[in-house]
């Protein structure tokens, strides 16, 4: 990143609310679980799977936490009574892992269950490194009732390649990405091409040990290795998947996709939006560089 990129995110706290949001609606789907299907069926109508997500994180009052159990309960039922040909994603900070990871664990055990009603596939996002093993932990004791669920992993992370060893022994369906949470660098890998080497590392164990992965990544150096552990391990097309989030680098979406391989996005929408659009424009300062520009053009 560069010195005048890093100098436009740093000022991405300091832009109107508004002005991010017009920005961020290239990332959302809506504020609405109405609108998410809308964009669910938009993506299928083209050959295109998705994962529906409920913007939310860091709950610490359990009522907050009960009232985001309801709302994934409600996605649910759009995705059976539209006949979506999605999965869900859950954070499980909005479902009160901060306040006790038991009554966390009850909560997600009540989304599995009415998931596993519908035959819909429930995927556990990994969030900041703060919660990486309460969230293992979750998954795992979720996991021994319910088989209609992932976990995410991130590779910048230098735990992940031993956390893959762990939960590959159990037969674990993986999302594979970088990672976008600001992390330490002794426990994270800083620099791009460390990030790419382990990523593309832990994806061979995966695809060796025969996992079900979700390949998640925008750069075509990973898109382009991936092919290359593919076709040199003989995989087939039901046994992994790329997937990418709403809104980014459709270009190569759409390659992947005419190339013949699987894809599934991301699909977030709510009212609580803007931490998740404030990442993703740390991922991608040229986007956070319009959003300050347009500051001095009144938004135009």
């Amino acid at each position: 990143m560069s010195i005048l990129n890093k100098m436009v995110v740093g000022t991405l706290p300091y832009v109107p609310r508004r002005i991010v949001k017009f920005f961020a609606k290239t990332y959302i789907a809506g504020d609405s679980v109405k609108d998410a299907v809308f964009v669910s069926q938009k993506l299928n109508d083209t050959g295109i799977m998705g994962t529906i997500d409920v913007l939310g994180e860091d709950v610490f009052n359990k009522d907050d936490a009960a009232r985001a159990t309801v709302e994934c309960f409600e996605v649910l039922d759009m995705i059976v009574k539209n006949k979506l040909s999605s999965n869900q994603s859950i954070k499980l900070t909005s479902l009160g892992l901060k306040i006790d990871r038991e009554l966390c664990l009850s909560n997600v055990n009540e989304i599995f269950a009415k998931a596993k009603e519908n035959n819909i596939f429930i995927r556990i996002d990994m969030e900041d490194s703060s919660v990486t093993e309460d969230t293992i932990w979750v998954f795992e004791e979720a996991r021994k009732t319910y088989s209609n669920c992932g976990i995410v992993l991130q590779a910048y992370l230098k735990r992940t390649y031993d956390d893959a060893l762990r939960l590959i022994e159990s037969g674990t369906n993986f999302r594979l990405c970088k990672g976008i949470y600001i992390e330490p660098e002794d426990i994270a890998y800083k620099n791009r091409n460390e990030i790419r080497d382990n990523f593309l590392k832990i994806l061979r164990l995966m695809l060796v040990k025969n996992s079900y992965v979700g390949i998640a990544t925008h750069d075509d150096y990973l898109v382009e290795g991936a092919y290359k552990l593919i076709k040199e391990l003989n995989k087939s097309i039901e046994s992994y998947e790329f997937q990418m989030l709403l809104g980014v680098r459709e270009g190569l979406r759409d390659k992947i996709v005419n190339d013949g391989h699987r894809m599934r996005i991301y699909i977030p929408f709510g009212t609580h939006w803007y931490q998740y659009s404030i990442r993703r424009f740390q991922e991608n300062p040229q986007m956070a560089g319009y959003i300050v520009k347009s500051i001095f053009t009144g938004g135009r």
